[in-house]
């Protein structure tokens, strides 16, 4: 699908950023803010301007008022009555692009600095222990032109936070003793992404851009280039507090929070806080010098990937869409490109089978210049192809050229785009304050919500401009894959690769490429209903199908989001029936792709993912035009012709991905590991590769009708739909699927006791050292889950604190509840560079004996405190439509009819006395202990073999032991959301 990657930063996620993960922390107790923390006295010494108001959707009913403190600073104060946490977010206009040459990573280690004290809370961990006590969350990202840093934490506890908060850009002490451990965490982050085929692609890349634009080059740092300096200059603690001195100033900040309190109280305690910020006289770096040397074009380069996957991305020079937000040029062209209906580019590369995905959008973008970037992911018989598929590329954009640049095609988009912004949806309090901080920072104030949305006309001579920039003389082409040789080596991935010349002939491109029809799938009907029920009804109740109801008025959309289990008894007994789900599933997404692209534009999310029990079907859209998608699928999986070539498509992606699991991050390979241990049914990546290998077309032609002949039904609408309309499409989908099975055909899934399992060992590639330590509680009731819940939340800070912060075990450290399904357990994991697992083991064990002395001498309003996070945790509100449906899905996949187990539980949570922790302790130590631990070139444990004898984790009266619905596994296509 086209996508606009304007890479502005984001926590974790893009590879050019370099981050910091805290966990939520403890510290001591006695949170109060300081002293003088009234809003009076801040309105009395601050003086404050008032500026234009943003613009927002006409549903969007919070208050916004912008404040500039006497320091320069921006402020966006967004009052928000329904948020149940507050938040706030700080963006600094200073990143890795202004690292001195001598001192790479210099910004992201300034970062990490700012956490560890300030001289008004100078205990490293005052920060981060009271929004961990406070049931927050906080993180921070350096991005190229961007540092940002944030948390969320209960609204009364708001205020302490952001005493803590503001004193980063106050005063903080960058301790000498804690900066040679910190450059170590910071070395170990780096370490930890060694093997990101993303990182090492990029730096790559970065060798064919022009090294004398700032955000070129080596941005997380590591104990070389942040090594102490030679004796004479000044030290490395000194350049950090130069840099701080010469780049962090008020009038380089932009602050917005999102709370559930007044603007006027949220006035009184920004301006009390950040007034004491020092302005600088700084400005904002403007980056000139080009990101491309155009001369040097066109280039062509080879890259080796560790994963088995191929991919090759065509990119060119062109502006910052910034700079033309408000009519979107880039957008405009990238839809087109990325366009994946009948005749676009990718429908013909995945007809010949040489692609199987294509996106396009912006990236690198550094305020002037960006690449506007074509990633197309390959087949094998690709690879050969890259010349014609080369070719095929110019063709399409000689067509939008040629046919694509009107009126109409604007106007379509730009209707879409109105559409969406009509009906903007606001995430949790958190997201939108980190959206909101970085929009202040790089659009006007009054388009800080409608930046994205806008486009304002079509000016044709504009994109003709960035038409003519997409040549074969003007672009970069990178191709990556496990098969390329390569004789040079980059400098810090270390990563293989050479640079190859581009064939001067002109190879044929496909034919029969056309540009997109007219879209039929636009909604019309956007009346808001007002209908709103609290929980789910139940409206069709039979012995093989139900289906349940709820009225959603909350967020003023006229959407609604629909779910489909269809339950079949032999979905994944064994390797071969999961196989064949997973392939049924996936080939309905894939033959439907073409003929549904087009619904997806307009706002008809649908999805068919396999589960343990199934196969859900998910849709989430307007109200308007619903129907018609849910028709087709439901057509589709009854009646399409099950193709060899869509099979074959559909196969070569479950390959990739299992081939490729020994690949991924350590820590999700041991997660992953635990789950395939302890829960039935479940498989291995491996196992289910041997099992895919032997299934052909014909197999599943004959399952998909098997599947169908044995099927329990279960349906769930939340939304602004009517219940009769909900009935009506209830009533269409039963006739159409006719579900024969009684629930009691389906059977359970089921977490297994832990008891007696030997240390298991993932089947891993990598290069790092793990310790996964899982301590599973004695049974599934609520009251067990709500203790551990609570010992959980309070081992998270002081595990962290010890292993990461003082003993530098490495980057990824994280102790804290993890149940498997509604079993209740705790898990410790530290992935660590150089620690083999056998050390680590000590580490953990040690920490774990000093537990019962903390328990010990543990207060009750100490324990209060932690009992509310958790309870707040649990009960958090929803934040969109969407995420609502989740979450009543999880609860009925579980047998949970009255829609109130969370509260049920949250109430326990409240129940928990310091006289439950310690035999609640005991109890874990006591009852089933397992170890997921690695060491490079570890041979790994034969889980399923291990698995067979154990017995079923008891359960309790009060819920099903196993989930009635469904639940996901790893082997599932979707493993995070229902």
């Amino acid at each position: 699908m086209a996508s606009i990657r304007i890479r502005r930063g984001a926590p974790c996620l893009a590879t050019a950023l370099a981050c910091i993960w805290l966990p939520m922390a403890q510290a001591a107790p006695g949170d109060q803010a300081s002293p003088s923390s009234s809003a009076e006295t801040a309105t009395a010494t601050t003086s404050i301007a008032a500026a234009t108001s943003p613009i927002v959707s006409p549903h969007d009913d919070r208050d916004y008022r912008v404040l500039t403190l006497d320091n320069g600073l921006e402020v966006l104060l967004v009052s928000d009555p329904e948020a149940d946490k507050a938040a706030a977010s700080l963006n600094v206009s200073v990143g890795s692009a202004q690292d001195p040459d001598d001192l790479q990573g210099l910004a992201h280690l300034l970062e990490h600095m700012l956490f560890l004290g300030t001289e008004a809370y100078p205990e490293a961990d005052a920060y981060q222990g009271y929004i961990s006590r406070h049931g927050g969350r906080h993180n921070a990202f350096t991005a190229s032109l961007n540092t940002n840093y944030f948390f969320d934490v209960e609204a009364d506890a708001f205020e302490g936070a952001l005493d803590r908060f503001s004193r980063f850009f106050v005063d903080p002490l960058f301790n000498a003793d804690q900066l040679g451990s910190e450059r170590n965490v910071v070395h170990s982050e780096y370490q930890a992404r060694l093997r990101d085929d993303a990182r090492r692609e990029n730096e790559v890349l970065d060798g064919l851009l022009n090294p004398a634009n700032p955000t070129v080059g080596f941005s997380v740092g590591s104990k070389d280039t942040l090594a102490e300096r030679p004796e004479g200059e000044p030290s490395l603690r000194e350049r950090v507090m130069s840099f701080y001195q010469n780049h962090y100033g008020a009038n380089v900040m932009h602050l917005a929070v999102v709370a559930p309190m007044p603007l006027d109280q949220l006035q009184g305690m920004v301006a009390e806080r950040f007034a004491e910020v020092p302005n600088r006289g700084l400005t904002a770096p403007e980056i000139t010098t080009p990101l491309v040397d155009t001369a040097k074009l066109p280039l062509a380069a080879e890259v080796h990937s560790l994963r088995d996957a191929r991919r090759v991305s065509f990119l060119f020079p062109v502006p910052d869409p910034v700079l033309s937000y408000q009519r979107k040029p880039a957008s405009y062209i990238a839809n087109l490109i990325g366009h994946e209906g009948p005749g676009s580019l990718l429908s013909r590369l995945r007809d010949a089978g040489w692609a199987d995905g294509l996106s396009a959008g912006v990236t690198r973008g550094d305020g002037q210049h960006a690449l506007l970037a074509v990633d197309i992911s390959l087949t094998p018989e690709g690879r050969q192809q890259l010349e014609r598929i080369q070719a095929s590329l110019f063709a399409a954009i000689e067509r939008i050229r040629e046919e694509g640049v009107s009126d109409d095609r604007y106007d379509e988009q730009a209707s879409l785009s109105e559409q969406a912004f009509q009906f903007q949806q606001h995430g949790d309090a958190l997201d939108e304050a980190m959206r909101l901080s970085i929009s202040l920072t790089h659009y006007p104030l009054e388009d800080v919500n409608r930046a994205g949305y806008r486009m304002d006309g079509l000016d044709v001579e504009e994109v003709r401009q960035w038409l003519g920039a997409l040549r074969p003389d003007n672009m970069i082409r990178l191709y990556s894959g496990p098969e390329v040789e390569g004789e040079q080596r980059t400098t810090y991935y270390n990563t293989r690769w050479q640079q190859v010349a581009l064939p001067t002939s002109t190879a044929e491109p496909l034919d029969g490429l056309a540009l997109p029809a007219p879209n039929p799938f636009i909604a019309e009907d956007l009346a808001l209903l007002e209908d709103h029920a609290e929980r789910p009804t139940l409206i069709t109740d039979t012995d093989q199908a139900d289906a349940w109801y709820k009225a959603d008025a909350e967020f003023d959309t006229p959407k609604a989001s629909w779910r489909f289990s269809l339950q079949h008894p032999g979905a994944s007994q064994t390797p071969r029936q999961a196989v064949l789900t997973q392939l049924l599933a996936g080939w309905l997404n894939d033959s439907l792709n073409e003929r549904l692209y087009a619904a997806r534009l307009a706002g008809q999310k649908y999805e068919a993912y396999a589960h343990s029990r199934g196969m859900t079907l998910s849709f989430t859209g307007w109200r308007d035009r619903q129907d018609r998608v849910m028709a087709e699928v439901i057509d589709q999986l009854k009646q399409g012709s099950i193709e060899d070539d869509s099979v074959a498509r559909v196969r070569f992606g479950l390959e990739r991905e299992w081939r490729n699991a020994p690949r991924d991050p350590l820590y999700h390979q041991g997660q992953r590991t635990l789950s395939e241990a302890l829960i039935r049914p479940q498989w291995s990546p491996q196992v289910l590769l041997e099992s895919l290998a032997e299934v052909t077309p014909q197999d599943l032609r004959d399952y998909r009708d098997l599947f169908l002949s044995e099927l329990h039904l279960q349906l769930l609408a939340v939304g602004n739909l009517s219940r009769s309309l909900a009935e009506e499409e209830a009533a269409l989908a039963i006739e159409a699927l006719e579900p024969g099975l009684d629930a009691d055909a389906i059977a359970d899934l089921e977490v297994l006791k832990a008891t007696d399992l030997p240390s298991l060992t993932p089947d891993s590639e990598r290069e790092e050292s793990l310790l996964l330590r899982y301590l599973q509680g004695p049974d599934q009731s609520l009251p067990t889950q709500a203790r551990i819940a609570v010992l959980g939340k309070l081992l998270e800070t002081p595990f962290y604190q010890r292993l990461r912060t003082e003993q530098q075990l490495g980057y990824i450290v994280n102790a804290g509840y993890s149940p498997l399904l509604h079993a209740p357990g705790i898990s410790l994991l530290v992935q660590s560079p150089s620690t083999p697992s056998e050390e680590l083991k000590t580490h953990v064990d040690d920490f774990l004996d000093e537990v019962p002395a903390q328990l010990e001498g543990l207060d009750e309003a100490t324990l209060a405190t932690y009992r509310q996070a958790v309870h707040d945790e649990i009960t958090q509100r929803d934040a969109g439509l969407e995420e609502r449906t989740n979450r009543l899905w999880r609860a009925l996949s579980f047998g949970d009819t009255h829609f109130d187990r969370r509260e049920r539980l949250a109430a326990a949570v409240l129940d928990v006395t310091l006289a439950d922790l310690l035999p609640s302790w005991q109890a874990l130590r006591d009852n089933a202990v397992v170890d997921v631990a690695f060491d490079p070139g570890a041979t790994p444990s034969d889980i399923m073999a291990l698995k067979g004898e154990l017995e079923v984790l008891p359960g309790n009266e009060e819920a099903p032991l196993s989930p009635r619905g469904e639940e996901e596994s790893a082997q599932a296509v979707k493993v995070d959301t229902p």
